[in-house]
């Protein structure tokens, strides 16, 4: 087994990021409840811990802690903002209430430690209202704010260290270098690559999974393809692919998924025709939830039916990711908010004729972009743009009818094809047109119209988890438009959605 990284979850909206950081530089890591114990940790063998930050004061009564001192454990530990000060306590030190709060970036001053490269300034990212008001007799002082706030402390002789500030975000100045040194203290050989993957899952899902039949759910996206050409190399002749055709994918979508497969991999796929059933399940649906638990629902539903229809089925895969997971629940009960269900989460019924195959489930997407690649699917088709499990439907507002699907996928067709002319479409993150039920006056040939409007977003991103607008050039935007308008009957005004996620989701539903 590889080595492994143990990230203990103290409730931080960033800890999922700490995790993605570390497997960018190719450490496996594995987010924990603080409710883990020293023998599991143990007996789990982990190089190094990282305790995340969080929302809590260390003082308080519900405060999230371990239940052993650190003076048990023999390993390297980041302390992260909440985790630095929960170390601090944990070893004999004191946490100082909130009157020098600091929260955005802020400049540090680097007094030395193992951590850094150097002395001298730095700009990191705060986020705090306590701080280390005395550290232990055993550590001392690496860094500190502009406002005198301990900003980073080392252990005088063990590999224990603390960062008040969070290296795992962008707008932290050598962030990975400082991380990649605690890695490197540690121990790590950073050999978490897409080979090392592959092995550990065919390692756990042929434990799993044995000589039992799998139905395949193929959604005609990048994620489930992936599952199913994981699952076939790993399982030959024991994986049966069914892709629903619900009538919610993009234009051509279905056709291409089942060329790819028949050319590339020389495995069958058997394609449902469900978009009927799909249109009269979502009729009068306006709410996105109800839209995502529809879907959801009726997924299942068809593939219960279809399963009766084959031998022996006992498992059921499909394509969850990590953020699917970050984003529908509270992770490991903690205290992060749940933002919206994904159908491959929350949509499922509480009991299923199946077990849950799910490959994907701790992978962020561009891992499961490499190890697609690393499978032998086409660099093209691996880097597509993300799409919603619920398809199309969640990209028309309000009612989802057959005549707005239409006008959607035409529309959003234009969009991908401008974009790959300019060059444009391998430097986002995602792209996608959005159908508004409002009508406007327009003018077409000296005539007035009426029509409908389509919005179309194009954001940067890393993981899904934060993103930003991407300032496409003017020209770019108004040849957008007028494909749209001029060959999309229906359509007379495109806009251009410059939200940035927070506040905004990337999807609109």
């Amino acid at each position: 087994m590889s080595e492994i990284c143990l990230i203990v979850d103290f409730g931080s909206q960033y800890t999922q990021l700490i995790a993605r950081k570390l497997r960018e530089l190719h450490v496996k890591s594995e987010v924990v409840t603080p409710k883990i114990s020293l023998s599991e940790i143990e007996t789990r063998k982990p190089l190094g811990l990282i305790l995340s930050g969080g929302p809590s004061s260390v003082s308080d009564e519900n405060a999230p802690h371990l239940s052993f001192s650190l003076e048990d454990l023999r390993i390297p530990v980041l302390g992260i903002c909440y985790g630095m000060q929960w170390m601090v306590e944990n070893l004999g030190g004191k946490v100082g209430g909130g009157e020098k709060r600091e929260y955005g970036v802020e400049k540090i001053q680097i007094e030395g430690g193992r951590l850094f490269t150097e002395a001298g300034e730095l700009s990191v990212l705060m986020s705090h209202g306590d701080h280390a008001a005395k550290i232990p007799d055993t550590f001392k002082i690496t860094a500190r704010s502009k406002k005198g706030v301990i900003a980073a402390i080392e252990h005088k002789e063990r590999q224990l260290y603390g960062l008040q500030f969070h290296p795992e975000v962008h707008h932290t100045q050598n962030g990975n270098d400082i991380l990649r040194k605690f890695l490197v203290a540690c121990r790590f050989h950073f050999d978490w690559k897409e080979k090392n993957i592959f092995e550990e899952m065919k390692q756990h899902f042929v434990a799993q999974v044995g000589e039992g039949r799998i139905l395949c759910a193929l959604s005609g996206g990048v994620d489930s393809a992936v599952v199913a050409v994981l699952l076939n190399k790993i399982f030959p002749g024991q994986v049966d692919c069914i892709c629903v055709d619900t009538g919610l994918l993009r234009k051509n979508e279905i056709q291409d998924l089942a060329k790819l497969f028949a050319d590339k991999f020389h495995f069958p796929i058997q394609i449902i025709d469900s978009s009927e059933e799909f249109l009269s399940a979502l009729k009068g649906i306006k709410d996105p939830e109800a839209k995502r638990k529809t879907i959801g629902r009726l997924f299942i539903e068809i593939f219960e039916r279809e399963s009766k229809k084959l031998k022996n089925i006992q498992f059921l895969a499909q394509g969850t990711l990590y953020p699917d997971v970050i984003e529908s629940i509270s992770f490991h009960g903690g205290p992060s908010a749940v933002i919206k269900s994904h159908h491959n989460v929350g949509g499922l019924p509480e009991r299923l004729p199946f077990k849950l195959v799910e490959p994907l489930r701790d992978l962020f997407k561009d891992e499961a972009r490499r190890l697609g690649e690393f499978l032998g699917l086409p660099h093209e088709f691996v880097w597509r743009h993300p799409f919603p499990g619920p398809g199309l439907a969640i990209r028309v507002m309000g009612d989802v009818t057959a005549e707005r699907l239409r006008l959607l996928r035409e529309a959003d067709a234009r969009l991908q094809e401008v974009l790959r002319e300019s060059g444009w479409h391998e430097k986002l993150w995602q792209s996608f047109c959005v159908y508004l039920p409002v009508q406007s006056v327009g003018v077409m040939g000296d005539q007035r119209t009426y029509e409908d409007m389509i919005a179309v977003r194009c954001v940067h991103s890393e993981d899904g988890m934060t993103a930003h607008i991407a300032a496409l050039p003017t020209p770019i935007l108004e040849k957008i438009s007028a494909r749209i308008i001029n060959e999309v009957r229906g359509i007379n005004r495109v806009v251009y959605d410059i939200s940035s996620k927070p506040p905004a989701t990337i999807e609109w539903e």
